[in-house]
């Protein structure tokens, strides 16, 4: 089994997960795109070269009882490395940017 470490969201634990990914000479990451916490991640990430791949889901559901992040992770790893996996479509930056910019303004009119 590779190895699985725990990375908190902030911003310098996430610089260092992508430098503990880079020394691994991990290439490509496959992550879960729920919730808002993805959304830091990625850009990491990928400002930092990695080939990423969001991933519904849906598409990593296993059997019931999977319950931890440690098994998710593993489990996803599984798949990626199988090629059962694809990425979900993202935006460009600039779609990102703009549709942030909407929904905050549409918050406040």
């Amino acid at each position: 089994d590779p190895p699985v470490r725990k990375f908190l969201t902030f911003t310098d634990d996430l610089i260092a997960l992508a430098d503990w990914l880079a020394s691994l000479q991990v290439k490509v990451v496959a992550m879960e795109a729920t919730g808002v916490y993805w959304v830091p991640l990625f850009e990491v990430l990928d400002a930092r070269g990695f080939e990423v791949y969001l991933v519904n889901s849906r598409a990593t559901r296993q059997t019931s009882g999977r319950k931890s992040d440690v098994l998710d992770c593993q489990w996803i790893w599984q798949l990626m490395t199988h090629g059962l996996l694809s990425g979900a479509f993202r935006p460009a930056d600039e779609v990102c940017s703009m549709r942030s910019l909407v929904r905050q303004r549409a918050n406040k009119v």
